[in-house]
């Protein structure tokens, strides 16, 4: 593990805090009163989120033939809030229509269950006690023992696409993460204007050397990114980061999903990540702190886009496809 600078640990620390359902003593000093009155201002969520059933992507050069990529096995055995049928029916459309074969796995992870998947998608996941109670504390999904299988798979050559947004999932799924040297939180990220979106770009935030950025030619070419609020999370230094906060972002810290209030805790959040990639023995990780942008919903009674669908995420989907390409291994080095 590579040298932490004093701002580094502290917002480990937080993470801990978080993680555990402390009081979060340290984050409730990094931010002032008025700053934590700005950006602690009721917010509407948008109401339900539904997917997208309009949406069709075009994909005009499928990596694989219809049914013959790689599989591709999304997890459905952790009270994830995105399934195959529900709100990640876009992702897995989007995949079949580049050939991959994409089906719910709903069983624990181990290693025979492993045995034959190409790639794992975790989203959104969340331990029993928080379902229906998006409340600290929120224990981890995994047991140890499918944290331990997960990350055998993964050096012997698995790849993984681990995706957890704000609370409850950055907490649920932080045992498995750091497991690969990713130290997730369990707050909102917020943008400098307090939207609550970010658009990352080449000049701000988006990598522009990895390979799921540059593609696997001119037209994969990935220049903005699109997420919907979210977690940051910091990495270790094995991990390549591909989406950076900008200065002024915030996270806040509550102690339940969308309840703020000028108690709670506030820490600054740029320079963290919502998304990174990394190598780990034989296999590939690309961890992402928000889920959303992999999806294509709609929210509340004004079907609200948001994710792939959104006006400025019209690069999300390729996106997507060059992670995939890179997990896969289509995408050179």
């Amino acid at each position: 593990m590579h040298p932490e600078s004093r701002s580094s640990l502290r917002s480990r620390l937080v993470v801990i805090a978080a993680v555990l359902g402390a009081a979060h003593p340290l984050a409730a000093q990094t931010a002032s009163p008025a700053v934590c009155r700005q950006v602690l201002a009721p917010r509407a969520t948008g109401g339900p989120q539904v997917a997208d059933t309009a949406f069709s992507p075009r994909v005009d050069n499928p990596a694989f033939a219809a049914g013959a990529g790689p599989l591709v096995l999304l997890d459905e055995a952790h009270n994830n809030f995105h399934t195959v049928a529900g709100r990640y029916a876009p992702f897995a459309d989007l995949l079949r229509r580049d050939g991959f074969v994409v089906e719910p796995v709903r069983d624990h992870f181990t290693d025979v269950a492993l045995a034959r998947v190409k790639v794992l998608v975790i989203a959104n996941a969340m331990a029993d006690r928080n379902k229906g109670n998006w409340t600290l504390p929120t224990p981890s999904a995994f047991d140890a023992g499918e944290i331990a299988a997960v990350r055998r798979w993964v050096v012997a050559g698995g790849s993984l696409l681990l995706i957890a947004d704000h609370m409850p999932f950055g907490g649920a799924t932080a045992a498995l993460a750091s497991a690969f040297g990713v130290y997730m939180t369990n707050g909102f990220a917020t943008d400098s204007g307090h939207a609550d979106e970010f658009v990352f770009t080449r000049a701000l935030g988006l990598s522009r050397v990895h390979p799921i950025v540059r593609g696997r030619n001119a037209s994969e070419r990935i220049d903005s990114v699109r997420t919907f609020t979210g977690q940051a999370f910091h990495a270790d230094s094995t991990a390549v980061p591909l989406l950076v906060l900008a200065p002024g972002t915030l996270l806040l810290l509550p102690s339940e999903a969308w309840k703020f209030s000028d108690a709670t805790p506030v820490m600054p959040a740029d320079g963290m990540l919502q998304g990174a990639a990394l190598r780990v023995g034989r296999g590939r990780v690309a961890v992402f702190g928000e889920a959303a942008m992999f999806s294509a919903q709609v929210s509340g009674s004004a079907r609200r886009p948001m994710g792939m669908n959104a006006p400025s995420a019209g690069q999300n989907p390729q996106f997507l496809l060059n992670v995939m390409h890179w997990l896969v291994r289509l995408t050179p080095e």
